[in-house]
């Protein structure tokens, strides 16, 4: 990482003659699929007339490892024959003030404000101010909103799927899953929405709530999430947000700490988690839940009463309720205050005010073009997340419709969709997602699996294709024909409309980044940010396609580079400046609630009185402005013999691997070697097996020390290709049986390692690996 220098962006290609191509693929050597390259290996592919070529490309792209996919010897015939037939119509449909990406790549995004390579660096447009609202005077949740619904009152705003049907199917092994038919999308105005919100806040109102008193919500991510959450802006209810994966003692320490007695739930988390919490949080009276049927004769402790949500609407749309004066929030007034993951151990609470919020998703919605009513957003994420809080903010403050998912219904293939019938993402075409590289990594995969699994002829037009496509997008060009007619099967499994995609809560692979730009035929935008900072830091431009990087800080907030003189990283560092991050600007947030220590440890305000978050997180800048994250001061671990291991960058390798599901790298600072859990990919490990000759149950595979040294063999071979150091390398693993979801607790909402949980978790294994001394 730190010999990783920004490159230099492409010539235009009007600048050199685009015809006849030299040949991308098909020389005398033939690679197999799904390679990753670095550049050594790109200059010694005999597929390029010259060995300059490969790096060039690379060079072009960004500067990372890039997927090469094999292709047929006759390939560079075909590619001149294609885009000899399709450069004319391209020259006749191109205007002629378009610019290539390659052209906008050029640009410088960011420049240090202060002149010194530590920064603060700025977005080029936001030099002299950082922006801090949408619009002039509207700088509260409730009158965003409002904003809205007077424009667009008409508008569809919030969308859910009908439950035709709900069966249980039975599985080989014996196990029963619940599988669902759902219909069409049934849609509620944006006015609809904010009478539903009124009356619900009125509500809340009329049960006791309190304004600048808290109120929590614990319930997976739906439109009745955003109805309550909307209704607590309004009426000035400080909202606290709880994953709906957290465990009994997690949830009840929230719920202690910020003294809640109202609390909006679910049907199912009130009765699987909820109420076996209830006598240890005293102060809750009265629980609200937003299925429209209660389960009839359940307990709950005496002082408890609880509602369905219709009837707490119903009681504010009463007269004496409805046209009691509500007290408008304030900007600087608490709007959310949003517990952690965990991740670290105790979720923390992140007091996040109204102001805060809107600068955020000011900064985020600068970065995608042509935002309005023709967008729809599909929800799945965790809404108790800030990714997923600023993006659907983002959407309605645009008068975008938001279609409401589930990750077991997400796709035809979901866990709960019935073998036949369509999943979410089908039915609602979005043009806008956000997911997290755990997600992706999936999609990437499975396609790929699905390519091994082609005729030769289908094979080879795909990975032709694939080749073709990355040749032109180095060079700035996009590639509609070829879109349609190859990509178009690939792009249709996310619904065939995505224009945008943001990535965040995680590092991205350059593989995966490069197939989802491929296949998808949308650009990813990958963003940086953490609840401290409302989600927002960084998202990159989505004409920029290089991989690994972050992009420029938002129009809402600067980055300082902080000298971390103990993990040998400086702002005096050549080529790039590198440093622990620091993130200042009003989407900066007030601090932990009732934690002032840590509070002070992590938050400060300089001469100015700007507020900054110190994230512990280490970047570098390039030259053109963008921001790449290359190390996590959590993650450094010195081993025995003096050497740093960056866990989360060796976890980030050998994530691409194709047996690997996900991994968790380990190392002990009086050890001298890494060790790793791996959750194996089954289809993988099954195939891997079989070639070896060795048959067992899943479980039993999995506990095979033999099939462990095989799958060691492979994972060290992905990590030479991408050139870790040897003692970066795990030298013994652990297969895990069970995958890790939010549900084990061993990962977050976000698909976060909890280190900590993982740790305990195998710990006898830690021993056994260590050799237990």
């Amino acid at each position: 990482e730190s010999n990783h220098s920004s490159r230099s962006t492409p010539t235009s290609a009007r600048d050199k003659p685009r015809l006849p191509y030299k040949p991308l693929f098909g020389g005398e050597r033939r690679v197999s699929a799904f390679k990753v390259f670095s550049q050594r290996d790109f200059t010694e592919t005999r597929g390029f007339r010259d060995p300059s070529e490969g790096r060039k490309l690379q060079d072009k792209l960004g500067g990372s490892d890039i997927t090469i996919l094999s292709s047929s010897p006759h390939s560079s015939l075909v590619v001149w024959l294609y885009s000899l037939i399709s450069y004319l119509p391209y020259l006749l449909l191109r205007s002629s003030d378009s610019q290539s990406f390659s052209e906008c790549s050029r640009r410088v995004k960011a420049r240090s404000v202060s002149g010194h390579p530590s920064g603060p660096y700025r977005d080029v447009g936001a030099l002299r101010v950082l922006a801090t609202c949408l619009q002039p005077g509207v700088n509260t949740l409730d009158r965003v909103f409002e904003s809205s619904v007077c424009r667009s009152p008409h508008i569809d705003c919030l969308g859910t799927r009908d439950l035709l049907s709900e069966e249980d199917e039975t599985q080989e092994d014996g196990r029963v899953f619940k599988k669902v038919i759902l219909g069409e999308y049934r849609w509620t105005s944006y006015d609809q929405v904010y009478k539903e919100v009124r009356a619900f806040g009125s509500g809340l109102a009329a049960l006791g709530q309190k304004p600048l008193k808290n109120i929590a919500i614990f319930c997976e991510t739906r439109a009745e999430w955003i109805i309550a959450a909307q209704a607590c802006f309004m009426y000035n209810f400080p909202l606290v947000t709880l994953y709906s994966t957290l465990g009994g003692p997690a949830i009840a320490h929230g719920l202690n700490e910020a003294e809640v007695s109202h609390i909006i739930t679910s049907k199912d988390l009130l009765e699987t988690k909820l109420k076996n919490i209830l006598l240890e949080v005293p102060r809750l009276r009265h629980i609200i839940v937003v299925d429209d049927k209660l389960k009839s004769g359940s307990e709950y402790p005496r002082g408890i009463s609880v509602h369905s949500m219709v009837a707490v609407k119903r009681l504010g749309a009463l007269p004496e309720n409805a046209s009691k004066q509500r007290r408008p929030p304030c900007a600087s007034d608490v709007a959310v205050i949003m517990y952690t993951s965990g991740s670290t151990g105790v979720p923390k609470g992140v007091m996040i005010s109204h102001s805060n919020i809107i600068a955020g998703i000011t900064g985020m919605a600068e970065r995608i073009p042509n935002l309005g009513e023709d967008d729809t957003y599909i929800g799945y994420l965790p809404l108790a997340h800030v990714l997923e809080l600023s993006a659907e903010m983002v959407c309605l403050a645009h008068g975008c419709r938001i279609g409401y998912s589930s990750p077991q219904t997400l796709s035809d293939q979901s866990t709960k969709i019935k073998k036949g019938s369509k999943g979410d993402i089908s039915v609602l075409q979005p043009t806008l997602m956000a997911a997290v590289p755990e997600i992706m990594d999936r999609i990437y995969k499975n396609v790929m699996l699905k390519v091994e699994e082609m005729s030769v002829f289908q094979r080879t037009l795909f990975l032709l294709a694939y080749n073709y496509k990355m040749e032109q997008l180095a060079m700035g060009y996009s590639t509609p024909l070829c879109d349609k007619l190859v990509f178009r099967k690939v792009r249709a499994l996310l619904g065939g409309r995505l224009r945008v995609l943001l990535s965040g809560g995680a590092p991205l692979s350059a593989a995966t980044q490069r197939f989802m730009n491929i296949c998808f035929c949308c650009p990813v935008g990958q963003g940086y940010g953490l609840t401290e900072t409302c989600g927002a830091g960084t998202i990159s431009q989505l004409w920029d396609y290089s991989t690994g990087r972050v992009g420029a800080p938002l129009v809402c907030c600067e980055i300082q580079l902080k000298d971390w003189i103990e993990g040998g990283y400086r702002s005096t560092d050549r080529p790039c400046p590198r440093g622990e991050i620091l993130v200042g600007g009003p989407n900066v947030t007030m601090g932990y609630y009732k934690n002032k220590d840590k509070s002070s440890e992590d938050f400060f305000v300089d001469k100015k009185g700007q507020r900054w978050f110190c994230t512990g997180d280490i970047g570098e800048f390039h030259g053109d402005g963008c921001l790449k994250i290359i190390d996590r001061k959590k993650d450094l671990v010195k081993l025995q013999a003096g050497e740093y291991v960056s866990l989360g960058k060796v976890e980030a390798v050998l994530k691409n691997c194709p047996l690997v599901d996900n991994i968790c790298a380990y190392a002990n600072s009086d050890e001298s070697y890494v060790i790793g859990f791996v959750v194996p990919n089954q289809k993988q490990l099954l195939a891997l097996a079989e070639r070896k000759c060795v048959r067992g149950l899943w479980e039993e595979l999995c506990n095979n020390p033999f099939i462990e040294e095989e799958v060691l063999k492979v994972i060290t071979e992905t990590a030479l290709t991408a050139q870790l150091e040897r003692f970066e390398i795990p030298r013994k693993i652990r297969l895990s049986v069970e995958p890790w979801t939010p549900e084990t607790g061993l990962v977050t909402d976000a698909f976060k390692l909890k280190r900590k949980e993982l740790k305990t978790h195998y710990q006898n294994d830690i021993e056994r690996m260590y050799g237990a001394k």
